[in-house]
């Protein structure tokens, strides 16, 4: 597969507009010119797509209609359920096996706890894996954690949680040596300093990346350091499906399902920690997704129907390129280091309609803008709509090479559709790539359910309404290290009482009064992508 004959003869003008683009700088918006642009074109900012939740602790707090519909679902289980034999006990259960899992497990052992991860489908699954660009840490003497800090809160539109930003920044320098001293091997230049890029928003070039499989990298490093644990317990195909709270409230363990043979079963702990990421696969206002393919937001289903608190879900993160051709890799991230490098969206007319590092949703809605209103997209043969990400500009703005040396997994990808993008540019269009909030924390990731830590891209607060390039891959670091910490320390006193699943009764009802009738069963666990009819 290659190029139609009708985009190869459109790269023609984006190919005569590059000369010109090469010596002009795009300026960027001002604040005004943002905030008309997101409250026109922006998917969170289309009042039917989300409506307000009918029952539970938030109750008439907005979210997208599909998250709604599972947060209110049925759950797998009744009350009656029994808890007197649990199948096995540990100190710590954490569920989830990304990035925040394995690092929160990591120093919850090193606290002496007995540790087990619980995770839906294979120890790495996860959105970890996938994060490409890079990870921020202000670390070089040009910068500080306090620039780092006006960054995000910037991106955030100055609605996050200080506390939980302070914590993030202060922490970033500490967890890229902690993650180099473990193995991960980070851009380096030959002297041995660390490769640095700018990402969208940011005032400072502070993005640590592996190449453009920066996710992988990390993951890679912390399973292997996990596996090679004596007192951590990994269990694959085996998701939460509720959380169980002792008598006084406090969460003391989880029901689990077997996932081979859709057995049930219940088993105690001193403290849990959610780290089940989020919840792209429910293809809200059915745009693609980067996410892996467990990411259906279990953690926030069972966590709300145990009465926690929630934060910003009515906020969700479109990364601007996603990747709109072929359609086999439809939704695909196309990682912001690509524009980071110099590439530039531009429209059928070869011209460049947006600065390349916008904060990412800024940045989404001129895509979808310039699709929608100004009719200077590409569409696809499926019908689907794009513009021009281009490419080539890079090894002309720094030199022959540098795309396949900085992004050979982008190159091979394209390269197995017989797309060279070190020659042509390639198409681009947002896609669903990242919750922005979630179950509401403090700094120590502690919930307001006693016992229940909660950490990465489950948690809300930190990000405020968008966030930056970089921060999610600390996100799950520096929360998932502070959950495992805070874990550490609240295991040696815990005494759960006897368990019990009382709230399901109380669910229940709450659901009979609102009058939801809908079978469907919560978490979901899997996307459904049967064809119907």
């Amino acid at each position: 597969m290659t190029y139609t004959p009708e985009m190869l003869e459109n790269i023609k003008q984006v190919e005569a507009t590059r000369s010109q683009r090469l010596h002009q700088t795009f300026p960027a918006m001002s604040l005004e010119e943002r905030t008309k642009l997101l409250n026109t074109f922006h998917p969170d900012y289309i009042k039917e797509s989300m409506r307000e939740i009918r029952i539970g602790v938030e109750k008439g707090s907005r979210m997208p209609n599909e998250l709604a519909d599972v947060v209110e679902g049925r759950p797998h289980i009744g009350a009656d359920f029994d808890l007197s034999q649990p199948e096995f006990e540990t100190d710590v259960l954490i569920i989830g096996g990304g990035g925040a899992g394995a690092s929160a497990a990591l120093m919850a052992e090193e606290a002496g706890a007995k540790v087990t991860i619980v995770t839906k489908l294979r120890f790495g699954d996860a959105n970890t894996m996938m994060a490409q660009g890079g990870i921020q840490a202000a670390d070089r003497p040009n910068d500080s954690p306090a620039i780092h800090y006006l960054d995000v809160i910037g991106g955030g539109h100055f609605d996050n949680f200080p506390d939980l930003v302070e914590a993030l920044v202060k922490d970033a320098p500490q967890v890229i040596a902690w993650l180099e001293q473990l193995g991960v091997m980070f851009d380096k230049t030959p002297d041995g300093t660390m490769m640095e890029e700018h990402g969208g928003g940011t005032s400072r070039k502070r993005m640590h990346s592996a190449r453009d499989y920066s996710g992988a990298e990390i993951m890679r490093t912390l399973r292997d350091e996990v596996r090679n644990r004596p007192n951590i317990t990994v269990i694959e195909f085996c998701p939460a499906v509720e959380l169980v709270a002792d008598k006084q409230g406090r969460v003391c363990g989880a029901v689990l399902m077997n996932l081979e043979t859709e057995r049930y079963f219940f088993t105690r702990a001193k403290v849990v920690i959610l780290s089940t990421g989020g919840g792209g696969r429910l293809h809200y206002q059915g745009f693609p997704t980067t996410n892996h393919y467990g990411a259906t937001a279990d953690g926030i289903a069972m966590a709300y129907r145990l009465g926690a608190k929630l934060a910003f879900l009515d906020t969700m993160q479109y990364h601007p390129t996603g990747a709109a051709y072929p359609e086999q890799i439809l939704g695909l991230l196309v990682t912001e280091k690509v524009r980071g490098l110099g590439a530039q969206p531009v429209n059928i007319k070869g011209e460049q309609f947006v600065y390349p590092l916008e904060p990412r949703d800024v940045e989404a809605a001129a895509f979808l803008r310039e699709c929608k209103e100004r009719h200077l997209g590409v569409v696809t043969p499926t019908g689907q709509h794009a513009v021009w990400l281009d490419t080539p500009m890079i090894d002309l703005l720094h030199e022959p090479g540098t795309i396949e040396k900085a992004l050979p997994a982008m190159v091979r990808q394209y390269k197995r559709f017989n797309i060279d993008m070190t020659k042509v540019p390639i198409l681009v269009y947002p896609t669903l790539h990242y919750q922005n909030g979630g179950i509401a924390i403090n700094a120590d990731c502690e919930t307001n359910i006693p016992g229940l830590l909660v950490a990465g891209e489950a948690s809300g607060g930190v990000h405020g309404r968008n966030r930056l390039m970089g921060n999610s891959l600390l996100d799950v670091c520096v929360f998932g290290r502070r959950a495992g910490l805070t874990a550490g320390r609240y295991y040696k006193d815990a005494k759960p009482g006897e368990p019990t699943l009382a709230h399901l009764e109380t669910w229940k009802k709450q659901r009979d009064e609102a009058g939801i009738s809908t079978p469907l069963r919560s978490p979901i666990l899997l996307p459904d992508y049967s064809r119907k009819g």
